[in-house]
């Protein structure tokens, strides 16, 4: 009776052992390629052992015991981006060969807020490590930032399948971004050239000023010479020759018409004809003058050539006086 008890307790365990170790065998084998498979899935070698088992009753191992890894390539810093900017974004699957191949399924799409995909595309690569070969798939995804603020490229989704149906899940991490507003190189542009012509437009004022100050005193000078020449002409009236005087009193307003004019030849001033074309007026009885000095001579009191005087120093804008 003892012994019967003995062996029906140690039934369940040896029971549970031998379960352990199919799944143990299950597990290992996901890794291993049939050679009749076309579609380059992770294939489980059938076991008899395990008939009866469904496929839920298999417990798949993860990616990371399989030596399977996915990587973005971007660090957990924000990627700093302009809005209207194109991003490639590459996630990367790496595995362990062994002699395999496995097919890797995105199940999910870049979209999310202020981010859209613009496409994706694939490529494949070997490589050999250690002295281990390696294969991994990359996928190139093309986004376009379309927001500001404080964005996430979402976390990429892949699958991974088998024979039983089931699926290993593969999840990247979420990448932050942060997107500034585009700088309009308008604006600046705009500064500018308004800046230039602000600058130039002081220069030529500058210049204009200058020139303008400097025909000022010209303007100047030559008037106080024509005074000075008019101060000795009537220290001279009382003693000069009345004709004379009257024609060098004419020949100073001469020189003042083409200072007022801008005539350098001071000789080729007609100031009658200035008189008759209205550029002097005002200055007809001082002509009249000039011309009975010319032609019609005489003697004239001292006092009428003061007067004289007194009038084309008036008419001339000047002061005895400084």
């Amino acid at each position: 009776m003892k012994k019967n008890a003995n062996t029906k307790a140690a039934k369940p365990v040896k029971a549970k052992k031998a379960k352990a170790e199919d799944q143990e065998k299950n597990a290992d084998s996901l890794l291993v390629a049939t050679q009749k498979d076309s579609t380059n899935v992770l294939a489980v070698e059938p076991d008899s052992s395990n008939a009866g088992s469904t496929a839920n009753e298999l417990q798949l191992p993860t990616p990371e015991q399989l030596g399977i890894t996915i990587s973005t390539g971007f660090s957990d810093a924000p990627l700093k981006v302009t809005v209207g900017d194109t991003i490639d974004f590459p996630v990367t699957v790496s595995w362990s060969v062994q002699g395999s191949a496995i097919l890797v399924v995105p199940t999910s799409s870049a979209n999310a807020k202020g981010i859209m995909q613009l496409g994706v595309s694939q490529e494949s690569s070997r490589t050999v490590k250690d002295g281990k070969e390696l294969a991994q798939i990359t996928f190139n995804y093309k986004i376009v930032v379309q927001d500001t603020g404080n964005l996430n490229i979402p976390a990429m989704r892949f699958e991974i399948p088998t024979p039983m149906g089931q699926s290993l899940d593969l999840r990247s991490d979420s990448v932050p971004v942060r997107a500034e507003a585009p700088v309009s190189m308008l604006p600046i542009a705009v500064g500018v050239v308004v800046a230039l012509c602000l600058i130039f437009a002081g220069i030529w004022r500058m210049r204009r000023r200058a020139k303008a100050k400097k025909v000022l005193e010209k303007w100047r000078d030559s008037l106080s010479a024509i005074r000075e020449r008019m101060i000795v002409l009537k220290q001279r009236v009382m003693v000069a020759d009345s004709r004379e005087w009257l024609l060098e009193l004419e020949g100073i307003c001469k020189e003042y018409a083409a200072l007022r004019f801008g005539v350098k030849d001071a000789s080729t001033i007609n100031l009658d004809n200035l008189v008759k074309t209205g550029s002097l007026e005002g200055w007809e009885h001082l002509v009249e003058e000039f011309a009975h000095a010319r032609y019609g001579g005489g003697i004239r009191d001292s006092f009428e050539n003061k007067e004289t005087w007194k009038l084309a120093m008036t008419l001339m804008d000047l002061e005895e006086e400084e």
